[in-house]
């Protein structure tokens, strides 16, 4: 039986987008033995918020490398749009909503504003979804939902405070943030609490090695990979990678790197 994820995030976020490698670690190394739940956070229902985001993420995107767009975004916006329709697409699409949230936070992060409803069309087009259709699905409750268990951290997260967010009087996951089975990991954290998180939760899982190519790890991912997303599945140097990279696959400037697809 699949061991049951939740991840608590926002495609808003740039700390999200800068811990995607090692969430595609775990996607490469379990596979079907993780049975994901991506729920919404919506980040700027807190006042302020949205001028933190307005502001970029250089720094972010100097220390992780990620395709990120280091400068001001062009206004301050929300990501309630943009998570209403990632819980719509749960809902209704199930098997298209991660797709649609990669879309999301990929626009997201090269400048893009959440709350623009050609932006989230653009994305579901993107993801194999019709833009009105997702459009008139209902998901307001279930947004709502994932609102409050964001606002709501386990026992256990809480013993960590330093790894939440939001304000004192009500703190939240921040993204991201996972419950494993009955054991939380809150905030950006590194693969091994991951692994140690899923060994105790699961002791028969089978991990299985990293990828033998680029080739195999892009025809896996079905979607194009950030440089430091293949880096960090193919746990090689990033020269070795680029290099390789270079010769299988077609680069797509993004910010300050690229994405790749597979395929010349």
């Amino acid at each position: 039986m699949p061991l049951d994820i939740t991840l608590f995030t926002d495609p808003a976020c740039p700390f999200a987008f800068s811990a995607e490698p090692v969430r595609w670690r775990l996607k490469w190394h379990y596979g079907d033995q993780l049975r994901w739940t991506a729920r919404m956070i919506v980040l700027t229902l807190e006042p302020g918020e949205d001028a933190k985001l307005a502001e970029g993420a250089p720094g972010l995107q100097r220390r992780y490398r990620m395709p990120i767009d280091p400068s001001p975004y062009a206004r301050r916006f929300s990501s309630e749009p943009a998570c209403r329709a990632v819980v719509a697409a749960r809902i209704h699409a199930p098997a298209h909503a991660e797709p649609l949230l990669r879309a999301l936070r990929v626009r997201a992060m090269l400048g893009g504003l959440l709350d623009d409803p050609a932006l989230i069309a653009d994305a579901a087009r993107e993801a194999g979804l019709d833009p009105d259709e997702l459009a008139g699905w209902d998901a307001e409750q279930a947004l709502q939902d994932d609102v409050a268990a964001a606002r709501d951290p386990s026992p256990a997260a809480r013993a960590l405070d330093h790894k939440l967010s939001g304000p004192a009087q009500e703190r939240r996951y921040s993204a991201p943030s996972y419950e494993i089975g009955t054991a939380a990991v809150p905030g950006f954290s590194p693969m091994e609490a991951y692994d140690v998180a899923i060994a105790s939760q699961a002791p028969g899982i089978v991990r299985r090695a990293s990828p033998e190519s680029v080739e195999e790890l892009l025809a896996w991912a079905r979607t194009p990979l950030a440089t430091a997303e293949v880096v960090a599945l193919m746990q090689d140097s990033e020269q070795t990678v680029r290099a390789a990279l270079s010769k299988a696959a077609r680069p797509i400037a993004a910010g300050a790197d690229f994405y790749w697809a597979y395929g010349s």
